[in-house]
């Protein structure tokens, strides 16, 4: 679990600087980009809500979110899953739930996998973002986990 914790670490440490930068630039000329860290937000709540057993099909996995929410979503999420990483433990990490994704299909998955696929689905997508920012001229945001580890 200290992987797993560290890992998260890393989630808000990387939005944070993700919801930094985006905030330094114009909003209309980085739809794209505010799209797909909105989408980030989403999936860390559905996914939040699977762990925590319940439905998570009321919420969209693509939102027009703006920066604020953004900047409240980042808050909220950082904090649940503090509050659910603390009951997880190296005994019940490979423990599964079942769940329904937003079409409906029914799927059972460990916990150690969803915790872990959050982690790399977030790294994968601000990736994209910055090769938004790239393309609008803009530097990069440095998010890599060897940059938040020294």
């Amino acid at each position: 679990m200290d992987v797993i914790q560290k890992m998260f670490d890393h989630i808000h440490w990387a939005n944070l600087r993700i919801l930094e930068g985006l905030r330094s630039v114009e909003p209309k000329e980085h739809e794209k980009a505010i799209k797909l860290f909105a989408h980030i937000l989403h999936s860390e709540r559905v996914w939040f809500t699977r762990l925590q057993g319940k439905d998570s099909s009321h919420i969209p996995i693509w939102p027009e979110l703006d920066i604020s929410a953004c900047s409240e979503l980042v808050s909220r999420n950082h904090e649940d899953f503090n509050a659910y990483l603390a009951t997880v433990t190296d005994a019940n990490v490979n423990d599964t739930i079942t769940y329904r994704n937003q079409t409906g299909r029914q799927y059972t998955t460990s916990i150690r996998d969803i915790l872990t696929h959050l982690a790399l689905h977030g790294q994968y997508h601000r990736g994209q973002i910055n090769s938004l920012l790239r393309a609008k001229g803009e530097e990069p945001v440095n998010v890599d986990f060897i940059t938040y580890v020294r």
